[in-house]
């Protein structure tokens, strides 16, 4: 029996913890034990003996221990404890400390980098403080035999609502011609964004004034934001200064505005004009015989005190409609206000109900982020769960001496907070690492908000949460374990004893394939799209953007020009580009045509050569030609014009175009204009005599580009030396209309291999778990005669059999979400099995490779080592 005289319990408490904690000390401290309290017991080989000496030892100190852990002024102390052992625990297992802390890293990573990304999203706009009372007027109206919403309206609506509405609005302001301009300050030009405004624009956007004032009393006045003010004027005071926009008269600049933040509408609005300053000065507006007809201008208001976006829409709906044409009555619009909360993520209409927008994009890695962020937490339990033995000991001792439930699982938890706060602490050093390359990609501004309070209270609330996530399971098991059965070795747990791990190891394998499938079907969509036929040639096309009349006045003398010196093949002036619509029309007739439907159809005009230099393809009839005087009143529309008009044999008859007699002369291939996912626009081609806004020119073959741009320059500079040269390759611009779907693409392949390279590390430490736990198995079945292959096999096929079940999960789950983001494209391809099975088959291979590094390791092994302590 121990004397109680030679027994200092606390002491003893303390040095029999460290014995569990600290393997590699059991024979210095039992050593220690025998010398200090007379201890009889020497030898290992007797456990029993051992055991009964134990029992007694710890039957006498159990209430010392239990007032000692137990004692409300020893609070601190355990706490410092629980800490001390979860560092020692640490050092001790040094690879699972990495794994399971590089996992979390790993995974919290990704969730901050998208938490990031997703405030941004859902906070656009959000700077302007009257944000939830602003809304764009808006539109839907009937053609083509469908509800079309447009965002434009016509001019003269603002004075309407002014006038007849003002009851629903505090401030209504219209805005036109959002689009880049020359700005030009003596001999100097410069090219910024900007538009002309109402007044009223500076209290709509609460624009901050950093010099001058923001009202346009003066219509000649101009707003310059700050950035662009700096690079005009230089260290200069630009206030009461004159510049020109344009070819208008000179403006003077009124005052100077702080840069709009990127999450925001109307960020790159280097300049703000006056709408009656552009009235007064361009001579279209003289010629509208009917200015309710073109739909031009951005109308913005703001609702006034206990008025709601619904009832405002409900009272202008037909204030259009009051006010058109009986022809234009046949489109019946109806005019509506879109919140601007709902501007950036809900901007998606179809048959005049909006289906969402970037919204999707925001569940879209909402979702990631909590997969990947599971996907490290899996590795945690898995991990934590499948080294209980290591730890039973501890725990064992820790009850047999008094330590109640609540206390083992505080410690457990104490352990995967600071796990988890190491994990925390190191994402962030690698998401401030990476932030610029993330912010290239995702086209952001997005910085780590070091000085928020918010978000270190917010971080904090998150290390809570991941680590009772993470570490709540381990905590209850490993609490749960009884000490008898604990000390005599008995903590199998019976054959489901590893069910658990395997559940959340097929969780992975589930959402590792889900995102391999994912991604593979989001690249091959966008390729799909990138490679449908567009009906006119790409290569070498030149986009040149005309500011005023002067290159048209002189365009046949360049054109030749450039011709003799070998650096073009052809040349067209346009009025748009040859990716985008920039007009519509609503007034084409044809014979057959249904008198109460009203159409719209895309136009563009263009001098001779355009089909030439964009090289479309004629379908049926001719292009336009010199020979033809009368081609000046003909037309050639593109296949989806003539289906949708229902003709037949189209070249040669006539169409109406409003009050003038065309005739078709031709008919193209529908070409990709607009969105390459959506149905081609029906659209007119006709020659148009008068300056065009875009200069279009074929590119020479014998050249290098570099030389045949300088030159161009050099002979566009020759005929205006002012205006700015100004060029888009047309290549850039059309694959400009798959850049969302390709950052997205490039950011869910970013992911996808991140939470790929977590689930192996989760995958890596289990197999060398298993190894090492049937490394004796092993050891014994090498010496019976089994090959390195069937050693291997034993190893691996738990691994197999569990990316079997969790390729059956995954393939519905992943088929049923694709096919549903594969139907909003018009144009799509269907969902192939062969993905899945690659899938399948790539997470296989993946988690193989991962295994077999262990496997072999163990089938390596020498089994006298192994089975030398048996």
């Amino acid at each position: 029996m121990v004397s109680k005289t030679n027994i200092a319990p606390p002491k003893f408490a303390e040095l029999l913890l460290e014995w569990f904690i600290k393997d590699e000390l059991v024979e210095e401290v039992l050593g220690d034990l025998d010398e200090k309290y007379n201890a009889t017991l020497k030898t290992k080989t007797r456990i029993a003996a051992k055991l009964n000496y134990w029992y007694q030892v710890l039957n006498y100190l159990r209430p010392f221990a239990v007032k000692r852990l137990t004692s409300d002024s020893n609070n601190t102390d355990m706490l410092k404890n629980y800490f001390k052992i979860g560092f020692r625990n640490l050092r001790k297992n040094k690879g699972y400390s990495f794994i399971n802390i590089g996992g979390l890293a790993f995974g919290i990573t990704v969730a901050l980098l998208i938490s990031l990304w997703l405030h941004d999203e859902l906070t656009y706009n959000t700077h302007i403080p009257n944000h939830d009372k602003i809304g764009l007027v808006i539109q839907n109206v009937n053609n083509n035999g469908e509800t079309q919403t447009w965002t434009s309206t016509p001019f003269p609506l603002s004075e309407e609502l002014r006038t007849n509405y003002s009851d629903n609005f505090e401030n209504i302001v219209m805005a036109v011609s959002w689009t880049e301009h020359v700005l030009t300050l003596d001999d100097q030009t410069f090219n910024r964004e900007g538009a002309y405004f109402e007044k009223g624009i500076t209290d709509l956007l609460s624009l901050q004034m950093i010099s001058g004032t923001g009202d346009f009393e003066d219509p000649t006045s101009v707003l310059l934001s700050e950035s662009t003010a700096r690079a005009i004027f230089k260290d200069k005071d630009p206030v009461n200064n004159t510049l020109v926009i344009g070819n208008m008269p000179p403006v003077k600049v009124t005052g100077v505005y702080q840069d709009l933040p990127k999450n925001t509408q109307f960020t790159g609005l280097d300049f703000i004009a006056s709408w009656d300053f552009l009235k007064s000065n361009e001579p279209w507006f003289a010629d509208f015989n009917d200015p309710w007809r073109p739909n031009f201008v951005s109308l913005y208001v703001e609702l006034a005190e206990n008025t709601s976006f619904e009832s405002a829409s409900a009272s202008i709906e037909d204030a259009k409609k009051k006010k058109i044409t009986e022809y234009l009555s046949q489109q019946n619009p109806k005019l509506f206000i879109h919140p601007m909360d709902n501007w950036h993520l809900y901007s998606k209409f179809k048959n005049g109900i909006n289906i969402g927008g970037r919204i999707e994009y925001v569940h879209l890695f909402g979702t990631v982020a909590v997969f990947v962020l599971l996907l490290a937490c899996i590795n945690f339990i898995n991990l934590n769960t499948a080294r209980n033995e290591s730890r039973a000991k501890e725990v064992g001792i820790r009850k047999a001496i008094g330590s109640v439930k609540k206390q083992l699982i505080l410690q457990f938890l104490v352990e995967s907070v600071l796990v988890v706060s190491f994990a925390y602490f190191i994402s962030l050093l690698f998401a401030s690492l990476l932030m610029p390359y993330f912010n290239e990609l995702a086209n952001k501004e997005l910085t780590m908000p070091w000085v928020s309070s918010s978000f270190w209270a917010l971080s904090t609330v998150f290390i809570l949460i991941v680590a009772l996530l993470a570490g709540g399971y381990p905590a209850f098991y490993l609490s749960s374990f009884k000490p008898v059965e604990v000390l005599k070795s008995i903590t199998s747990g019976g054959g489901y004893s590893s069910l658990p791990r395997k559940v959340l190891v097929v969780c992975q394998f589930t959402v590792s394939i889900s995102l391999i499938i994912g991604t593979i079907t989001v690249y091959q969509q966008i390729q799909h799209a990138k490679d449908r036929p567009t009906g006119y040639s790409r290569e070498g096309l030149v986009n040149v953007f005309l500011q005023n009349p002067t290159i048209h006045q002189h365009f046949d003398a360049i054109a030749n020009e450039l011709k003799q010196l070998d650096v073009v093949t052809s040349m067209a002036e346009s009025q748009s580009v040859v990716t985008s619509v920039w007009a519509t029309t609503s007034g084409l007739s044809w014979q057959g045509k249904d008198p109460d439907i009203s159409t719209d159809f895309g136009m563009i005009s263009s001098s001779y050569d355009y089909g030439k230099t964009i090289e479309w393809e004629i379908m049926e009839g001719r292009d336009f030609s010199r020979d033809f005087p009368s081609d000046s009143i003909a037309l050639i529309l593109n296949q989806s014009a003539i289906n949708y008009m229902g003709l037949e044999n189209p070249v040669g008859q006539q169409v109406t175009w409003w009050d003038n007699t065309f005739t078709i002369i031709g008919v193209v291939k529908d070409m990709i204009i607009e969105s390459p996912y959506a149905n081609q626009k029906p659209m007119i081609y006709f020659l148009s005599t008068g300056p065009g806004n875009v200069a279009l020119l074929k590119l020479s073959p014998e050249k290098s580009v570099s030389t045949s741009i300088t030159e161009i320059e050099a002979v566009f500079k020759k005929y205006d030396a002012e205006q700015p040269f100004e060029f888009t390759f047309v290549d850039d611009t059309y694959n400009q209309k798959f850049i969302d779907e390709a950052r997205i693409g490039k950011l869910s392949t970013i992911f996808s291999i991140l939470a790929i390279i977590i689930c192996c590390l989760g995958i890596f430490g289990l197999a060398s778990f298993m190894a090492e736990r049937r490394a004796k198995e092993v050891g014994i079945r090498k010496i019976l005669g089994a090959s390195m292959l069937k050693l291997w096999q034993l190893l691996t096929q738990d691994f197999v059999f569990l990316v079997g079940i969790a390729s059956a999960i995954s393939f519905p789950l992943a088929y049923c979400f694709l096919k549903e983001w594969l139907d909003g494209f018009t144009y799509h391809i269907s969902v192939s099995w062969k993905v899945f099975l690659l899938a399948a088959f790539l997470t296989l291979i993946i988690t193989v490779i991962t295994v077999s590094f262990q496997a072999i390791k163990a089938v390596m092994a020498n089994p006298v080592s192994t089975l030398r302590s048996e």
